[in-house]
This record gives C-alpha cells, sequence and structure tokens, in this order.
C-alpha cells in the first residue's frame, strides 16, 4: 500500500480545487470550462461544480457565461497576508543561521532618505569587531554596502541630487568622496547584484551586501555581513545572497 504524498490534500475536492486555482492562475485571461477540464483532466461536470461553489466564496470570477478567473477574494485575503508580513520578521531567523555560518555580524537595513538604518542584527561578543553598529544607528548611503544599492536602484538623476544634497562627506580615507566614482561604483553593484564597503564608513571594517525584496520586487531592505578587513570571505558571498533570496521568498518575492 503506497503512502500519500504528505504535500498533497488529503481531501479530493480540494486537492481539485487548488488545481483549478493554480490553473486560473497560470492564465492571463478568463477561461472557458472546456479549456479548464482539458488542462486540469477533470471532468467538465466536475470542474463546473467545483467552480460554481468557487465563484459563491468570490475566489473565482465568471465574467461571462462558461468562463472563469481568479475572483477578488483571493487578492483581499492577499492584501491581508502582505500587510502582516515584516521584514524584520522574516530575516531574523535566516539571519541568525548566517551567523552560525560566518560568525560574523549580519545586518538587516533599510532606506530612509539619505541614510540607511540598522533595524536588526545577528551577532556574538566573539565577533571581533572594535565597532558595533546597533540596532537603529544610522549611516550614509555612499559610504554603506546597503546604502549603495538603494542608490544602485535610482536613476542618475537622483544620485546626482543625492551628491549635491550631502557633498558626498567621507569618513576614511577610502571613502568615495567624488560623484563619477561613486557612479562607477554603483553601475558595478547594478552589474554584480551585490555591494562593497570597503573599509569606507569605519577603517578595518569591510561589509558585503544583497538586496532584500518584496512581492512587488521592490527592494524594501539590504542584508550585509561585516567583518575585519582582514577577515572578510569571499566564500561568504553567496552565503549572503542565498539568506538574502530566501527572506525575498518569505516575503512574496518571485523573481
Amino acid at each position: 500500500m503506497s503512502r500519500k504524498d504528505p504535500h498533497t490534500p488529503t481531501i479530493q475536492v480540494l486537492e481539485r480545487a487548488f488545481a483549478l486555482l493554480d490553473m486560473l492562475a497560470a492564465q492571463p485571461d478568463p477561461v472557458s470550462l472546456k479549456e479548464i477540464s482539458e488542462r486540469t483532466g477533470l471532468h467538465p461536470s466536475t470542474a463546473h461544480r467545483i467552480l460554481n461553489d468557487l465563484t459563491v466564496g468570490r475566489y473565482v470570477d465568471r465574467p461571462q457565461a462558461g468562463s472563469y478567473r481568479l475572483g477578488m477574494r483571493l487578492l483581499e485575503l492577499g492584501n491581508l497576508v502582505k500587510a502582516r508580513l515584516d521584514v524584520r520578521d522574516a530575516a531574523i531567523g535566516p539571519m541568525r543561521e548566517l551567523h552560525k555560518l560566518t560568525h560574523q555580524p549580519v545586518n538587516l537595513s533599510v532606506r530612509q532618505g539619505d541614510e540607511i538604518v540598522y533595524i536588526e542584527r545577528a551577532y556574538s561578543e566573539r565577533s571581533g569587531m572594535q565597532v558595533v553598529r546597533t540596532v537603529g544607528g544610522r549611516a550614509p548611503l555612499h559610504l554603506t554596502s546597503v546604502g549603495k544599492l538603494f542608490l544602485a536602484h535610482d536613476d542618475p538623476a537622483r544620485v546626482r541630487a543625492y551628491a549635491v544634497r550631502t557633498g558626498l562627506t567621507g569618513h576614511t580615507r577610502n571613502s568615495i568622496t567624488d560623484l563619477a566614482r561613486l557612479e562607477r561604483e554603483l553601475a558595478t553593484v547594478r552589474a554584480t547584484g551585490n555591494a562593497r564597503d570597503d573599509e569606507e564608513l569605519e577603517l578595518g571594517v569591510r561589509c558585503m551586501a544583497f538586496g532584500v525584496y518584496d512581492d512587488q520586487g521592490k527592494l524594501v531592505a539590504g542584508l550585509s555581513i561585516s567583518a575585519p578587513a582582514d577577515r572578510l570571505e569571499e566564500s561568504w558571498l553567496d552565503r549572503v545572497k542565498a539568506t538574502a533570496s530566501q527572506i525575498s521568498t518569505s516575503l512574496g518575492y518571485r523573481g
């Protein structure tokens, strides 16, 4: 006797309803009952009966007789789920796992105006960092790895306006204080998908970062790892990327 796949619904009518919803989700336009039956393998009368019930619940809409599409109830429920998603809640577990692998501070930051703000952190006292950026701390966009991610998503005019507003003030001898150099750096960020801070905010500290995206593909946060300049390992780059992707997926990103 074969064991049922634990990921398959145990109630047959629900399994069929899910199949119908998934099929409708894959089609941009209303679909006829005949096509629905062919695509799902369900008998037309069976599909019709289930679709009628889903229509009553507004999970399916019938724009005209004999054709179906996803209903507004799914949008309402989706918006409720989205409203309850919190990037910090989604991030803290993966951040702790990344910290266990690297033993270095892992930071989650968001943009506020011309600065990034640290909103979550995973670190230990044994990390060896001389300076600890506390949650709530701020830093200029152009001096941080996460800040560069956000600037790289701005158009050139906005980047120039940022440079004028801030004067691209530096904190260390490595800080980027020239617009042309910043623009070249941002081009690299766009090409590689990741950003670096090479002792530009604090001497002796280097960072690497990837973006965190929501269900609309919007950059909502940046995940970075910080380490003493001589301890930052290139092998961590893939792990930071995977962790940022995991958090993005939790927020509904499907890119």
